[in-house]
């Protein structure tokens, strides 16, 4: 019950992060959001320090700290209050989605434990054919998704 309860949730956060996959084709503006939509406003520094209660070198700092990648959401998101905007953020899979991360992990896992196991009965010259590595191989992957315990992220 628990690993279904832990699968849906899986899938149902991997629906949404599907959602953030187009943006990433979107590039950043070189100067960063903030000065980007700022001057494409025609807004100058004071105006929107006016409306962030700030001073134009604050909003200048702001802006550098975006481009430098030092900027925190909260700023982010109050900057965007300040221009009439909603600041949007999410997460996208390097694997392309959360279920094909965790098959890689588990695959991962799966093979050390083979592989030890496998060298362990070598040695004691019971060694195991390709075929029969390969079943136990995908057998204990398979066994590692769909009980996907705490430790797979270790």
């Amino acid at each position: 019950m628990k690993q279904r309860k832990q699968r849906l949730i899986l899938e149902q956060v991997d629906r949404k992060l599907e959602l953030f996959k187009p943006l990433l084709r979107m590039p950043i503006p070189s100067e960063g959001w903030i000065h980007t939509v700022r001057t494409a406003l025609n807004m100058s520094l004071r105006q929107l320090g006016s409306k962030m209660g700030s001073s134009p070198q604050g909003i200048k700092g702001l802006e550098k700290s975006e481009k430098n990648g030092t900027i925190t959401i909260q700023s982010l998101n109050d900057l965007a209050k300040a221009l009439d905007l909603k600041l949007v953020y999410g997460f996208v899979p390097i694997d392309g989605s959360l279920d094909k991360m965790v098959k890689r992990k588990a695959m991962d896992m799966a093979n050390q434990i083979i592989s030890r196991t496998s060298n362990t009965m070598k040695l004691e010259d019971q060694e195991n054919d390709k075929e029969r590595i390969s079943k136990a191989l995908s057998e204990k992957a398979n066994e590692i998704k769909n009980e996907m315990p705490k430790y797979l992220w270790e």
